[in-house]
């Protein structure tokens, strides 16, 4: 069954709609066709962005998810230690959590840049995450996105640290580290970082959830991915 369903796709791409149709007609009954294929791997994609972007969103999305959780760039790493050493432990803790903050109001921002992109996924684009790696689908939502979400995701960033107080706290933060002695002075780019990191973690979370529906049957929430799963079983 597998080999005519490849190659009807194939035959997609060398032929009019009314040609595959064609060979679409000639399936044996209750076979599936390359167009349930894309429908399964779109519905999928949707569930992943329901079920674990969404949860990025609220406060402690990013926080108190270990998987995600943005933690210091190496150069503020050791500014982080040097003001626990000097009893600004609690300064140092509310500046990582402003951090995980920015992030949080910035996700909400990939939702519709990933629907666009689940929406614009082609029948090849489907053959190839079904029959991909267990990350297929993630590497596709990573290349279709990721410039998008980073022009979404910085100004949010940029403006969330100053609606919680972020570039007052790291910028007391950081003239408290330089202003100590024999140190070298920091001066990061803040914004481009968590940017970033916000990204990772939307694809880290995509990702978790691929990897369910894929080895988890009872992830297959609906008849259509039950069917278009059983295919990479």
């Amino acid at each position: 069954m597998l080999k005519r369903i490849l190659l009807a796709l194939v035959v997609f791409q060398l032929s009019a709609c009314s040609e595959l149709q064609q060979v679409i007609n000639q399936l044996p009954n209750g076979e599936i066709t390359n167009f349930q294929i894309a429908a399964g791997l779109k519905e999928a994609l949707q569930n992943g962005v329901k079920n674990q972007v969404t949860a990025l969103t609220v406060q402690d999305g990013f926080f108190k998810n270990e998987l995600v959780k943005i933690l210091l760039p190496e150069e503020l790493q050791k500014v982080d230690r040097a003001l626990r050493s000097v009893g600004l432990s609690n300064l140092a803790d509310e500046g990582l959590k402003v951090l995980n903050r920015a992030a949080e109001d910035a996700v909400g921002e990939a939702i519709p840049v990933f629907a666009d992109a689940i929406t614009g996924m082609t029948i090849v684009d489907a053959r190839n995450i079904l029959l991909g790696d267990k990350n297929s689908a993630t590497l596709y939502l990573k290349n279709a996105t990721s410039e998008a979400l980073y022009q979404k995701f910085n100004p949010i960033i940029n403006n969330s640290f100053k609606k919680v107080g972020a570039d007052k706290i790291w910028t007391d933060l950081i003239t408290r580290y330089n202003n100590l002695p024999l140190t070298a002075d920091v001066n990061p780019d803040l914004t481009d970082y968590v940017t970033n990191e916000a990204l990772k973690g939307v694809f880290t979370m995509v990702a978790v959830e691929e990897v369910e529906i894929r080895a988890n049957v009872a992830k297959r929430t609906s008849d259509l991915l039950k069917r278009v799963f059983a295919l990479q079983d």
